[in-house]
């Protein structure tokens, strides 16, 4: 996963961006109201919403059942997720990857080497031979069903891996708005005032074939994807289990578009911090035996501080591997990640500008009829810093005033 993935992403989809359509680019401050009119009017929208009607949630069934935005504060709260309006916009379909944003949608991996299900058999790993595998670029998740806080979607896919390898799946996935009771199962504390809204996805994959699926023929594993709104004023936190680099790793991989400078990754003892302002492309990664089940970020401009908490079976150790080349260990990949945006190369145009946070399930050894599951929460709270700082010590081990600080001494 270490080659220049998201440069396909900006070649492909400039012409799309450019074409003569309603060009509405996507910014801070737009209101939950105005993306779901947006949103509305162009695809399917299914809005998730509390008792109160405060905490709502965006789910798109025409666009893979993705997480398209979400609010804390109603109809005229902020909206948190990041949407490609220029794409959306165009109508245009892109068989290498439809950038269509959202703060949660289902992919699958691995992306590259001898398993990848993003480039066919014998093709060079470059730009011009990666696909996003149809069923999860284009088209609509079936609704099984339908709540005032919950939706249910499944889709039936088959996918043929570099190695030729044939997999037959069935993908399960809800999205569910949740409270302070299933926020608090996550061991978080949430002080009186502050708002909030939490939903998750729980995704699970089948095997619907006659064949197990093996290490020797490749393995899939789920890939969940968030896309969030940059600022100068947003730092990224993710935790990590400190310990000497011989026994456990690197703390952190930061060579996936070439070494992070030191002025946007800072490693300390067992917490890092990555830039998230939209204005530099660069990558990161936590491996198993490094990563936390929490990951956030927090906009000091803004005062919202987002949370990613993620499933993580015990004793995983085989996760898939994506870098775009025949590999010495396809299942040597990381857990969490993190993109921060920005031009490819000087003066070109960003894919967002926006930031991701990911998360990925371990690597499915599956029988027929088995299944895995992976479950990612997002978590975005509003209030005072000295309420935000208690939830993120919770999460993230450290304070709003030194994330704040982290880049902005």
């Amino acid at each position: 996963m270490r080659n220049p993935v998201w440069a396909i992403i900006l070649l492909s989809i400039l012409a799309a961006a450019c074409a003569k359509s309603a060009k509405a680019p996507r910014s801070r401050g737009v209101l939950f109201k105005d993306d779901i009119d947006f949103l509305t009017k162009r695809s399917k929208v299914v809005v998730l919403s509390d008792e109160i009607g405060n905490a709502r949630v965006a789910v798109n069934p025409d666009l893979q059942g993705r997480v398209m935005t979400s609010t804390a504060g109603g109809p005229d709260g902020p909206s948190f997720g990041w949407i490609n309006r220029e794409l959306l916009a165009s109508g245009v379909n892109n068989v290498h990857i439809n950038a269509f944003g959202g703060e949660d949608r289902f992919w699958l991996g691995p992306e590259g080497g001898p398993f990848s299900i993003f480039f066919k058999k014998g093709d060079p790993f470059n730009l011009d031979h990666w696909f996003t595998p149809p069923a999860v670029n284009e088209g609509s998740f079936d609704i099984v069903s339908r709540e005032e806080d919950a939706v249910r979607f499944k889709k039936a896919i088959r996918l043929v891996n570099y190695s030729d390898a044939v997999f037959d799946l069935v993908v399960d996935r809800e999205v569910k708005l949740l409270g302070g009771p299933e926020v608090a199962a996550l061991g978080l504390t949430v002080p009186g005032g502050v708002k909030m809204v939490a939903f998750q996805s729980d995704n699970s994959v089948t095997n619907t074939g006659t064949d197990p699926w093996t290490r020797d023929t490749g393995l899939l594993s789920i890939w969940i994807l968030g896309m969030f709104n940059p600022s100068p004023a947003t730092t990224i936190v993710i935790p990590f289990k400190p310990g000497p680099e011989a026994e456990l790793g690197p703390a952190v991989n930061d060579a996936y578009f070439g070494k992070v400078p030191a002025g946007r990754l800072i490693v300390k003892d067992g917490v890092l911090f990555f830039s998230g302002d939209g204005a530099f492309r660069s990558k990161i990664g936590l491996s198993p035996k490094r990563v936390k089940p929490f990951a956030g970020s927090y906009d000091a401009a803004e005062g919202v501080l987002t949370l990613v908490h993620l499933t993580l079976p015990e004793k995983a150790a085989d996760y898939v591997n994506s870098m775009w080349e025949v590999q010495e260990d396809p299942f040597a990949g990381d857990v969490v990640n993190s993109y921060n945006d920005g031009p490819a190369s000087p003066g070109a145009k960003p894919l967002g500008p926006f930031y991701e946070l990911e998360s990925s399930s371990p690597a499915a050894a599956l029988a027929p009829g088995a299944s895995i599951r992976h479950v990612h929460t997002t978590m975005h709270f509003q209030g005072d810093e000295k309420s935000l700082d208690t939830i993120a010590r919770q999460a993230l081990g450290v304070g709003i005033q030194e994330i704040k600080e982290a880049f902005h001494k």
